[in-house]
């Protein structure tokens, strides 16, 4: 795994240095330390390449007690959400965990990336039909 440390933390943003290779944009960072009494897990996006071997990441929860010197390491992928009938009715945070209390997922559900290429046009079928979300409006 490719390890980076923490260089500056201004609010969710995450400047990261790697000494092996920077991780390509839109992986996912992951930051698993024991601060005191307080484990700190946190997934971050990288965003952007800054040079001298530096990754600008987006934090996907609070920055609070992170500090600069931590190890960050690279997943070597992106973030990738559950998809498929398992998902059907639930609900998840932008992480794809699961957050109503349900039962866990099964270990063999179908996960997509959040950044993919967009459907061909010659995929996409205009309809005039009502697009049912499940959502209600109050």
């Amino acid at each position: 795994m490719n390890k980076g440390k923490i260089v500056e933390i201004i609010g969710p943003v995450l400047d990261v240095e790697f000494t092996e290779s920077l991780p390509a944009i839109y992986n996912a960072l992951e930051i698993d330390v024991e601060s005191g009494s307080n484990r700190i897990r946190l997934t971050a996006e990288v965003q952007q390449h800054l040079g001298d071997n530096k990754v600008r990441a987006v934090a996907m929860d609070s920055t609070d007690g992170l500090a600069r010197g931590m190890e960050v390491t690279d997943t070597g992928r992106s973030i990738a959400v559950p998809v498929g009938q398992a998902t059907l009715g639930r609900l998840f945070n932008l992480l794809g965990d699961p957050i109503d209390e349900g039962d866990p997922l099964p270990a063999d559900v179908e996960r997509w990336p959040i950044h993919r290429p967009a459907p061909a046009f010659e995929e996409l079928e205009p309809t005039t039909e009502i697009l049912e979300t499940g959502i209600k409006v109050i």
